[in-house]
């Protein structure tokens, strides 16, 4: 593993110029510091670097600003988008006052909750691996005033394009019907590959990728699972690397859960087990889908808490757009075997006993990966120290079983990031009970949540009033 002394040797050995010092805002968005590396020696990457916390949304306020980024030496990696030799880092948020990790830093977070896991004996790691699915386009333009709101986007690639003028080839799958296509109908195949090769250069492991369901350039590029704060690094790394590429193929990429009306949305589906002594604690033969009691406590955890995460993991207004029936999407509050409109999966290929592992279906990629992971975790926590059953298993289509009538007690997520506000202020105890959350940073999230997005939004007229109104 890297050490400080490692890293100083490569700054040598590699006539590395700068040192990039990346970290995430509460909210998840990439932030970066560049350190020119020919004066830095071991106590600056001991003692970290000062950074002003009130500028970064959700940290400190004006009159109490002062924070120190402590690069992670574990965590470097050359960065491919440099035009001279970088190394880059994630770093630890560290209080200045008193030398302790800042409490609404939200990888210390991810941190802490892996050692709560280790400190309760339950397991040694607790293994992720997100699905993070996102659309390219050829061109956005949005804009928000006082006698205007618009946005738009286009995509070669996409159904509504069939019709353009000049040289069409007709390649362009139907609404709805792009999953795995092939080539020339993919017509993104080279850039997810590339994509791919650099995400290999920065330490993540690319296994596949592939066109997902949307005909408008909706990608997913899966990566080999890891632990924790190490796979909610990657995941920021992804994101970083995905757009970069892409902007260096003269497009653009978005992460949001549902941009486009009658598309499937993006997911992140988060897939995790636990391990202890070599072994993989959610497998069980001769049990339901071979999952262990421990597995069925932490999924009972997730569910019961399924409400208060989806504003943790679903965090934004246009994620509810996304959690809607009709498009795939896990909205239903059950686990199931293999139905993906569960909004907990336990995938019918994963069939060994290192494989076993659930897939949380519900989670988007507007979602800090750091805080989205740690709450998850800490909801499986909760569900196994209390022991929680979860409700019977549904093995059929969830949107024609609920139609029957069946389903009539069938609860589903929040129909909008109000209502998932709402249930997380009720539901937290098992954020704080264990200082892994602070109430402080919870009610912090709540209230820039209600106040810059949703009374922004609601306090607008939106396009479509102006169709259904305008001539009342």
């Amino acid at each position: 593993m890297p050490t400080i002394r490692s890293v100083l040797q490569r700054i040598k050995d590699e006539e590395i110029q700068f040192l990039d010092l990346k970290f995430v805002d509460l909210f998840g968005t990439l932030q970066h510091l560049v350190i020119a590396a020919d004066h830095i020696d071991e106590g600056d990457l001991i003692r970290g670097f000062s950074f002003d916390g009130s500028s970064v949304k959700g940290f400190q306020s004006i009159n109490d600003s002062d924070l120190i980024l402590r690069p992670d030496p574990s965590s470097v990696f050359t960065d491919p988008f440099f035009e001279e030799p970088a190394l880059s880092f994630f770093c630890d948020i560290i209080n200045p006052r008193d030398n302790t990790p800042y409490a609404s830093d939200p990888r210390g977070i991810a941190k802490k909750a892996e050692q709560l896991l280790r400190a309760q004996g339950i397991a040694e790691t607790a293994y992720f691996g997100p699905e993070i699915e996102f659309f390219i386009f050829d061109e956005v333009r949005f804009d928000q005033s006082t006698q205007f709101g618009y946005f738009y986007l286009n995509s070669a690639a996409a159904f509504w394009s069939t019709g353009r003028e000049g040289k069409n080839l007709g390649n362009i799958a139907s609404r709805k019907r792009a999953y795995m296509t092939a080539p020339p109908v993919d017509q993104y195949n080279n850039l997810r590959s590339k994509i791919s090769q650099v995400l290999k250069l920065v330490g993540l492991q690319p296994e596949l990728h592939h066109h997902e369901v949307a005909a408008a350039g909706q990608s997913e590029i899966g990566f080999k699972f890891g632990p924790l704060t190490v796979q909610a690094d990657r995941a920021v790394k992804y994101k970083y690397v995905v757009r970069n590429v892409v902007d260096r193929y003269d497009k653009t990429v978005t992460f949001m859960p549902k941009p486009l009306h009658q598309e499937n949305g993006s997911g992140m589906h988060v897939n995790m087990s636990l391990m202890k002594d070599g072994k993989n604690l959610f497998f069980e033969q001769n049990r339901y889908a071979d999952l262990s009691e421990l597995a069925e406590h932490f999924i009972a955890g997730i569910l019961a808490h399924a409400p208060a995460l989806c504003a943790i993991c679903n965090p934004t207004t246009n994620s509810y757009r996304r959690l809607v029936p009709g498009y795939e999407a896990p909205m239903n509050l059950v686990y199931s075997q293999s139905n993906r409109s569960a909004c907990i999966r336990i995938p019918a290929s994963a069939t060994s006993p290192k494989a076993k592992r659930i897939e949380y279906r519900t989670p988007d990629p507007s979602s800090n990966p750091y805080l989205a992971f740690a709450s998850i975790l800490l909801a499986g926590i909760d569900g196994i120290r209390r022991k929680m059953a979860p409700p019977p298993p549904v093995d059929e289509d969830i949107y024609e079983y609920v139609a029957s009538g069946r389903g009539a007690g069938l609860k589903s997520t929040p129909a909008s990031l109000e209502d998932a506000l709402a249930a997380l202020e009720q539901d937290h105890d098992f954020l704080v009970q264990d200082k892994v959350f602070s109430t402080d940073l919870l009610e912090k999230w709540v209230k820039i949540k209600r106040k810059e997005e949703l009374e922004y939004i609601n306090l607008r007229p939106h396009p479509s009033e102006f169709v259904l109104y305008f001539n009342v």
